[in-house]
């Protein structure tokens, strides 16, 4: 009798959190809206002389050779950047499959930097955005600290999240083929995906009914987190991402379908 009654609780229990997670208002179809969003991006570049430098984009130095070939980046990737006339073209591969490719020019005054970039999906498939970088601080040519002003976005971009193992939230980002499934357990759980770098996990936990915060790591050491808010409305969702030792926040704001 008592195995019985504790069966009977324990599969009330599993509905009720399967039903939880279904209502949950997080759970939809989300598309970015680029005129609401602010997608800050920030970069660093260092000459060290002999055509040699040094690259940041928010995970760390990556110090390669600018002569255009493949040369080891960060997480299994590979970094290569090949100067063409004015503009230097930067191609970050995995597994020899081409994830970014991104071309560089600079102003006639050095202040400002312009990124036609352009991301390659598992399937194929692509997505684009422009962006506008003025510098921050120190160097010359593409050397510098750059902080992007203005970015246009030529594709559509979306989120969906979905409920996952009865108490937990799939957070999926088809156009970089990344899913993150997380509980709240303050666990860390795999992020999955091709495009998905080896090492890296996300943990979430909720604030409050309509505010989650999810952390993003990379081999056990925190890369960012995301302050993922709804509107009161339950129409909006607001993702505040701020990389660890930066100031200036990526937001994207994305509506719901």
């Amino acid at each position: 009798m008592f195995k019985r009654t504790f069966q009977s609780l324990l599969i009330s229990c599993m509905v009720t959190a399967a039903l939880w997670a279904a209502d949950d208002p997080f759970v939809g179809d989300w598309k970015l809206d680029p005129s609401r969003s602010k997608l800050t991006d920030v970069m660093k570049v260092e000459n060290l002389g002999a055509n040699k430098y040094t690259f940041n984009f928010g995970a760390g130095p990556e110090t390669i050779v600018l002569d255009g070939t493949d040369q080891p980046g960060h997480y299994g990737t590979t970094l290569s950047v090949a100067i063409e006339g004015d503009t230097w073209k930067v191609v970050r591969k995995r597994d020899s499959r081409t994830q970014i490719s991104a071309i560089w020019s600079l102003s006639e005054d050095g202040s400002t930097l312009t990124d036609h970039f352009t991301g390659f999906n598992a399937n194929g498939s692509t997505y684009n955005l422009n962006y506008v970088y003025k510098r921050k601080a120190g160097g010359s040519g593409f050397a510098g600290e750059w902080v992007s002003t203005s970015e246009t976005v030529n594709s559509v971009v979306m989120l969906r999240v979905r409920p996952y193992e009865g108490d937990g939230l799939s957070f999926i980002e088809p156009s970089i083929d990344v899913t993150r499934n997380v509980k709240f357990d303050g666990k860390d759980y795999p992020n999955v995906g091709k495009n998905a770098t080896p090492g890296s996990a996300s943990s979430i936990r909720r604030v409050s009914d309509h505010v989650l915060e999810m952390t993003y790591k990379i081999n056990g050491k925190v890369l960012y987190t995301q302050h993922i808010e709804l509107s009161p409305d339950l129409k909006s969702l607001t993702v505040t991402r701020l990389i660890v030792g930066e100031s200036e926040p990526n937001i994207r704001v994305f509506e719901r379908q």
